[in-house]
């Protein structure tokens, strides 16, 4: 079983593809954008690169047809969050059901982590931030997020077989937009308006892009930055998400609660893109490209939209006052007026049960588990899972 880095177009297009035939019998299965994928790979793209290094190789059988796949990656500013245990990433694999032709892929990924000084490695995950192309589908293979793999079930035991570990777990949670809310939500909506006259709940305007991502990063690095793995982030980085997503933000989707006029909490949620992009196709190429501005306006009509949660955050100081429930009133009842009807609240870790408690209160189930696992290399070194974020 040839294992060959790659290194020209050929090869990442081979890498690619094998996805088409793993999944051949998945109707669930929604591909990634292939140019997206790409750019992960792409020094002057991804960002990572000025701190890291990533390789990938298609694993081949002795005919030369592709059977697998796998990255391997290390971001020197994430990868010494535990100094006594250096860890980097592996990730993007597919392979098929041989646990042989897995483990070369997984061994190939370790050696070339441990030559670079790691002691662990994390999958499979994304060379880039967490909120995309992070951990192993394991239960719940509905159609997979904008931004989330799909897998078939026995990538578990390829994983585990080889010996990886849980590390954490990652939720998906769902909820009808129309269930109400407990009464205690309405209660703190009516506290707030009625003794915090300092306080406002509103969403986002696409008109000032510049307060939007001026806002969101500053709540993002006081709610988020301080937590295990997750690093600040800089103001420039914040208007460069901003203006990716501004061609498919829906302004109303973006929540935010403001004291005295500072952001303190938000909830941003994006319209379910894969229910457009299910309709396009993974080469965005000119015809698809309008073909999505024309599924998109499409979409943008109909009354039984589903949009996901991207990310949820409190500042520190107003946690546990209430801030979010009045702030979830203000966004479901907006929600409704737009047309949504179905959420999905995207990567709720288990070592987060604030936010997992959250989720409960207002109706949502879990929907959808990934996982997150690591390898320590030193096989007699004891395990730990993530910390929990009290």
């Amino acid at each position: 079983m040839p294992l060959l880095e790659v290194t020209d177009s050929t090869r990442a297009r081979q890498f690619r593809d094998l996805a088409e035939r793993i999944y051949r019998e998945h109707p669930n299965w929604i591909p990634p954008l292939d140019h997206e994928l790409e750019a992960v790979f792409d020094p002057e793209k991804n960002v990572n690169f000025k701190h890291g290094e990533a390789i990938r190789w298609i694993l081949t059988d002795d005919a030369g047809e592709v059977i697998g796949r796998v990255a391997a990656f290390v971001n020197q500013q994430t990868a010494h969050a535990d100094a006594t245990l250096p860890t980097g990433g592996m990730g993007f694999f597919e392979c098929i059901d041989d646990q042989t032709a897995a483990n070369t892929l997984f061994e190939a990924s370790q050696t070339w982590l441990a030559a670079r000084g790691m002691a662990a490695m994390d999958g499979p995950i994304n060379f880039g931030e967490r909120d995309r192309y992070w951990g192993l589908l394991v239960a719940g293979f509905t159609e997979p997020n904008y931004g989330m793999f799909y897998h078939p079930p026995y990538y578990q035991q390829l994983f585990e077989g080889y010996g990886f570990q849980v590390y954490f777990k990652q939720y998906t949670c769902y909820r009808e937009v129309a269930m109400p809310l407990h009464q205690a939500f309405s209660a703190a909506a009516v506290r707030y308006a009625e003794q915090y006259p300092t306080f406002q709940f509103r969403h986002a305007s696409k008109r000032d892009p510049d307060k939007l991502a001026r806002d969101f990063h500053h709540v993002y690095n006081l709610a988020w930055a301080n937590h295990s793995g997750i690093a600040a982030m800089p103001l420039e980085k914040a208007h460069e998400l901003v203006r990716q997503m501004k061609p498919v933000l829906d302004e109303r989707l973006l929540w935010f609660a403001y004291h005295n006029e500072e952001p303190v909490a938000f909830f941003v949620s994006l319209p379910e893109l894969n229910q457009i992009f299910k309709q396009v196709g993974r080469n965005f190429n000119l015809w698809n490209k309008l073909r999505f501005l024309w599924q998109k306006r499409r979409y943008e009509q109909r009354t039984d939209k589903k949009l996901f949660g991207v990310i949820f955050g409190v500042v520190p100081e107003w946690q546990g006052k209430g801030v979010e429930s009045a702030m979830m009133v203000h966004a479901r009842a907006e929600f409704m007026r737009a047309g949504y009807t179905e959420i999905e609240m995207n990567w709720i870790g288990d070592f987060n049960p604030r936010m997992l408690a959250l989720t409960r209160s207002i109706g949502a189930r879990i929907y959808k588990t990934h996982v997150t696992y690591r390898y320590l290399f030193d096989r007699q070194r004891p395990f730990e899972r993530s910390p929990i974020i009290r």
